[in-house]
Parts: C-alpha cells; structure tokens; sequence
C-alpha cells in the first residue's frame, strides 16, 4: 500500500513533526510505503492549499492508495468540504485513515463512521437552507426588496428609446420592464420638478 501522509499546521511558527513522526509510525506498523505532503501556516478552513492540491493530483494519478491524518481537523475545519473531498478520494480507490477519531475506511467500522458524519454535514446544509428560506420569507413579508438593486438607465441611455413602447424598450436595453418604467417615471418627474423651478424663478426674479 501507498500512503500518503498528510500534516498541516495553521501558523508558520508551529511544527508539523510530532505529526509526522506518528504517522510515519503507523505506515510503518502497517508495511506500508509513505510519502509527505504539508501545508505551513495554512488554516484549515481554506478549500485550496498547496501540500493538499498536490495530494489529489497524485490520487488523480493513481500514486496513492491510502490518506492518513493525524486528526481530521488537520484535512479540514468544513465539515462539507471534508466529506466532498473524502468521497472525491473514496471514489478514486483511495483509503482513509484518521488516527485521533480511529477512523479507517478500509474496514466496515470506519465507513460506517464516515457515513455518520456525511450525514451531519447533509443535515447542516438543511438547516443552513431553511435559515435562508426563513429569513427571505420574513423579508418579502416586511416590504423589503430582495436581490441586487436595478442599475439605473442613464438619462441619454433612455432617450435612445423614448419613442418605444416599454416592451421594446427593456428589450432592446436588455432590461426588465419594470426598470424601464421605473426609469420613465423618474424621468418624467425630474422635468416636472425642473419646470417647475423655471416657473418659480420667473416669477420671482
């Protein structure tokens, strides 16, 4: 078996040695052939590291056959970026090995435990999507407009199509009707208030 060793410390002043040290151990206990991949300095919430991209390049060549990891916080804080990568590898042919949570793929046990938290990750993400849900409900209901603002229509941009009707003109601009009746009112408005600061200044010069 080929394993691939992987250690990642969060700041650049911390050691990945004692990592090391256990795992080489271990791939050793198991006759297996270990290479290192690292990353220094790098939290483990970040999706794309140098040691962990270089890691599934060589699963992607087939070189490894087994990840050990020391903790599974050292592969990663995200809960579904861990499990996306874990299925990634899985279906690759690429064993796990955690040796803090004792998980190890290659037995009945450890799937069952990776299954486990794929399932604490799917119920995450629900809970995230009903937040979401919850919370644009209570928007909509509160008036409150959701999504980008429109860009406003310049002025010489909208007198480009002053002569068409509002269908035609969000079409050609590539805009939604609203935006262009909206524009229309708002331009209507600022003549209006422009005429009638002409009248007011001529009566009162």
């Amino acid at each position: 078996m080929r394993a691939a060793l992987y250690v990642r410390v969060s700041t650049v002043d911390q050691h990945t040695e004692n990592q090391h040290d256990e795992l080489r151990r271990y791939a050793q206990a198991r006759g297996w052939s270990a290479g290192l991949y690292e990353d220094k300095g790098i939290s483990g919430a970040k999706e794309r590291r140098v040691g962990l991209d270089s890691l599934v390049r060589a699963a992607k060549r087939r070189e490894i056959d087994v990840l050990v990891v020391w903790r599974l916080d050292r592969l990663g804080r995200n809960l579904r970026h861990l499990i996306l990568l874990l299925d990634e590898l899985a279906a690759l042919g690429v064993a796990f090995v955690s040796l803090g949570e004792g998980i190890d793929t290659s037995t009945p046990a450890g799937r069952l435990q990776l299954h486990v938290l794929g399932a604490i990750a799917e119920f995450e993400r629900e809970r995230i999507r009903e937040r979401v849900r919850a919370g644009l409900a209570r928007a909509r209901k509160e008036g409150k407009r959701l999504g980008r603002p429109p860009k406003p229509i310049a002025p010489e941009t909208l007198a480009t199509v002053a002569g068409l009707s509002v269908r035609e003109a969000a079409r050609q601009l590539g805009v939604s009707k609203s935006v262009v009746w909206a524009a229309r009112q708002a331009s209507e408005k600022a003549t209006q208030a422009r005429e009638a600061d002409a009248a007011s200044s001529g009566l009162n010069p």
